[in-house]
């Protein structure tokens, strides 16, 4: 477990430079988005590493590994956007961001650590396409879920299964980075 914690710290802290740099160069842009709008972005980049785990071919020089970040990424975003509201304009400071990325980032991590007592750590023995596939799995459900008006009968909401997304693609980017070594 003390690698995990370890290998999964690693893969946040690159996904949260990445959004550090990334408000550096666009701000606070993805404030307007509306949540269902992030699903579809997560849903894109989700579809590109099934066409690049299944096809021969691949015709961009960006990898599986750059679409799990943006996973990440976007799902803390949708996440903040389900507690802050969606804004008309950018609305938060740089500093007030990665606090509200560090918040969700906190407790995803938590229910990993949850999980992953109870499970065993099965995702180790998981291959990176099923990963995918359940990424894609909770990325149709919260898109029932929002044509539902955010009403579940017996389920989670979206926010259960954002922490999941990112979970799995953390778990995916675990296992390629062991694939490269």
């Amino acid at each position: 477990m003390e690698d995990t914690l370890k290998e999964y710290s690693a893969i946040v802290n690159q996904c949260r430079s990445l959004f550090e740099k990334k408000m550096k160069d666009y701000g606070l842009a993805w404030r307007i988005l509306r949540v269902p709008s992030l699903t579809d972005q997560i849903f894109i980049k989700a579809q590109r590493i099934r066409s690049l785990q299944t096809q021969n071919e691949q015709k961009i020089e960006e990898g599986q590994e750059s679409e799990f970040m943006g996973i990440i990424n976007y799902s803390v975003m949708a996440l903040i956007q389900l507690e802050k509201g969606v804004s008309e304009q950018p609305d938060l400071s740089h500093k007030d961001a990665l606090q509200l990325y560090d918040f969700q980032i906190e407790q995803i991590q938590n229910l990993m650590l949850k999980k992953n007592h109870d499970y065993g750590e099965a995702w180790r023995d998981m291959r990176v396409s099923s990963l995918t596939d359940l990424i894609l799995q909770k990325l149709l459900r919260v898109k029932q879920i929002e044509e539902n008006k955010g009403k579940t009968l017996v389920s989670e909401g979206i926010d259960a299964n954002y922490h999941d997304m990112v979970n799995y693609a953390i778990f995916a980017l675990i296992h390629l980075k062991h694939e490269r070594s």
